[in-house]
């Protein structure tokens, strides 16, 4: 036997349910930490034995039935009255504004959402620090920002090629 197999059986060694087998006898002989944690079992047994239950005071039984009987007697709450003490006097006060809370709170954070999207897909990616014209970063940026500027030159680029080809048949 192992540790852990042990381990699975101190509390009913201890208690005395499980019967002390050649194996167990010899993995506790063997084990000092198996056999110091079954003695303390053993003691916490023994004092749980001995343990006695403090009897109720004599008037025990009536108050707690007439506790029963107040509970009993209150009119029921709405369950949300526990967490929400206001709610109990003014329910419908208490809905609306929270409705009305909720929808300021949903627009607002739509309009941050929204206005913090059409920033970035403005603005072009800056790094902070910056960019000197001529440089690489510098003209990428540059492209970036003329892009359909850039893109009719093509166009310019595509009508000189057709006029180089008429011209030199």
């Amino acid at each position: 036997m192992n540790c852990e197999e042990i381990h699975e059986l101190l509390p009913d060694l201890a208690a005395g349910m499980e019967a002390r087998t050649p194996e167990i006898e010899k993995h506790l002989a063997s084990c000092g930490t198996c056999s110091a944690e079954l003695r303390d079992f053993q003691k916490t047994m023994a004092l749980l034995d001995e343990w006695q239950a403090p009897e109720p005071s004599a008037y025990f039984d009536t108050r707690v039935r007439a506790r029963l009987r107040e509970e009993m007697a209150r009119p029921a709450q709405p369950w949300y009255s526990r967490w929400i003490p206001g709610m109990r006097m003014r329910p419908g006060w208490t809905m609306s504004a929270a409705a009305v809370l909720f929808a300021v709170a949903l627009i607002a954070g739509n309009r941050s959402y929204f206005s913090q999207t059409e920033a970035i897909a403005t603005k072009p990616p800056s790094l902070g620090v910056p960019v000197q014209p001529g440089t690489a970063l510098g003209d990428l940026q540059a492209l970036e920002r003329n892009d359909d500027l850039y893109a009719d030159f093509d166009v310019l680029d595509e009508l000189q090629v057709q006029d180089d080809v008429t011209a030199n048949p």
